[in-house]
């Protein structure tokens, strides 16, 4: 319950709208592919899963203090 009720952003809002319009939109057409995908759209959005909704795909953000000087040495190379 805690995963449904926390955690909205915009494109979590979005995927549910557009889940529930795609639902909506294969009810009426009688359509069970797009009832299924409409439903699989919506059940992501509420249940917070997803591409990186669970922050999966993160990059790790630890600082470290471990800095090494690079030395730069300018090459002139002439023909």
């Amino acid at each position: 319950m805690k995963a449904i009720l926390q955690g909205w952003n915009f494109m979590r809002i979005l995927r549910l709208g557009l889940g529930i319009a795609i639902l909506v939109q294969g009810i009426i057409a009688k359509e069970a592919i797009t009832m299924v995908l409409g439903a699989v759209f919506a059940a992501m959005a509420l249940a917070k899963i997803g591409c990186c909704a669970t922050s999966g795909c993160a990059i790790n953000s630890r600082s470290t203090n471990n800095t090494h000087k690079i030395n730069n040495e300018e090459l002139d190379i002439k023909k």
